[in-house]
């Protein structure tokens, strides 16, 4: 009898063990909330590359502390409902451990309420606009500001052209475009530099004759463009039917294979600031330029190596925290882990800062990392020189 129960308890026993082995090597999940169709999708397909092209290299290495990275990825379209109803999904519903995202800056003013209420690290790497991590402290980013990039690349853009004086024209309706607005606005009147004329587009539009006539009228050296790059690529192309050969000045918005596609050369001469660049010839630069050719068939773009760089960032915050299973203790495990880690990836040099407090209270953290001045030429961005 006594033997009988023996045989009955040891496949018991082994299925215990095995499902302890299991638990062991569990799969970390991880949400990724981009917008994979729309407008925005020329950004949010480079992002969601950058993420499967570097969580597949760490769990080929073996994975985090033995567990291995599994995304759970969700399509927000670019739309503000769409991400707060991507974000309660995969926190309530997948109960992933950390969300990467959203792809736009408006999105992120939407959703990244929700993920700081219920105490999980929101991790944007494509939202630059004031303001987006004074939302909570978890709220992160490695997407380096406008307002650290914007005054770099209007300094060097004064130096290599010369510019007296300038036009802008921006988005009103979009957080990122009209973040940059402000950035330019202030920056331009901090380095002197009288503006000409200043017009407005609503997202959307795809007739701007009649801003850049106006511009036309006051002759500026030089046109500042707070717009995404599909915008700013028809914005150039319809100021060369007008004539005009004035330069364009941009943030990192423009930085994508899609001005080009619409603008081709026409964009030549358009500098951008940037913490990315192709030509940087970092060891860990080439082998992400490499890797993500082999894989997906085509040239990264800086959206694509800050979300790389992201990863790496979020792996070596998990690698420094002992997973307990308890998943509320677990998330606030890796915020509190996130602001040491520091990494030398495609992107460079990348460390957190502290964003300023917001009533006295922490908030979350920014990027603290230089930006790279680039101007196309052929059809391609290049580094200033």
């Amino acid at each position: 009898m006594q033997f009988n129960t023996m045989l009955k308890t040891i496949p018991a026993l082994l299925i215990g063990a095995t499902l302890s082995s299991a638990a062991l090597a569990a799969d970390i999940k991880l949400g990724v909330a981009e917008a994979l169709t729309g407008p925005a999708a020329k950004y949010g397909v480079a992002i969601k590359n950058g993420f499967t092209l570097a969580s597949e290299e760490i769990n080929a290495k073996g994975g985090v502390n033995g567990d291995k990275l599994a995304l759970v990825i969700e399509d927000e379209q670019g739309k503000k409902e769409e991400a707060i109803n991507v974000f309660k999904k995969l926190i309530f519903q997948d109960k992933v451990l950390a969300v990467f995202g959203p792809t736009l800056s408006n999105s992120a003013f939407a959703a990244d309420p929700i993920a700081n209420a219920a105490k999980v690290v929101v991790f944007g790497t494509s939202n630059t606009a004031d303001g987006i991590t004074a939302m909570g402290p978890f709220t992160f980013r490695n997407s380096v500001m406008e307002a650290d990039v914007l005054p770099v690349t209007v300094k060097a853009a004064v130096k290599h052209f010369g510019i007296k004086k300038v036009a802008v024209i921006y988005g009103n309706d979009d957080a990122f475009t009209k973040s940059g607005y402000d950035v330019f606005k202030a920056t331009l009147e901090q380095q002197k530099i009288p503006v000409t004329t200043t017009e407005a587009y609503a997202k959307g539009d795809v007739d701007f004759k009649a801003q850049l006539t106006k511009i036309k009228a006051g002759n500026p050296d030089a046109i500042v463009c707070s717009c995404l790059a599909e915008e700013a690529a028809n914005i150039i192309l319809q100021t060369r039917a007008l004539g005009m050969k004035q330069p364009f000045i941009g943030g990192n918005g423009l930085n994508s294979p899609k001005l080009f596609e619409i603008a081709k050369d026409a964009g030549d001469n358009t500098l951008m600031g940037s913490p990315w660049s192709a030509e940087n010839q970092t060891p860990a630069n080439k082998a992400f330029i490499a890797a993500y050719k082999a894989k997906f068939g085509s040239d990264p773009d800086q959206f694509a190596a800050q979300a790389y760089d992201a990863m790496y960032i979020m792996a070596d915050a998990i690698k420094s925290v002992k997973l307990t299973g308890n998943l509320a203790k677990d998330r606030d495990a890796v915020r509190a882990a996130l602001p040491a880690v520091k990494i030398d990836g495609a992107t460079g040099k990348f460390a957190f800062r502290a964003a300023p407090a917001v009533a006295g209270k922490q908030v979350g953290f920014d990027a603290d990392q230089e930006a790279i001045v680039n101007i196309a030429k052929g059809g391609k961005f290049v580094l200033l020189k």
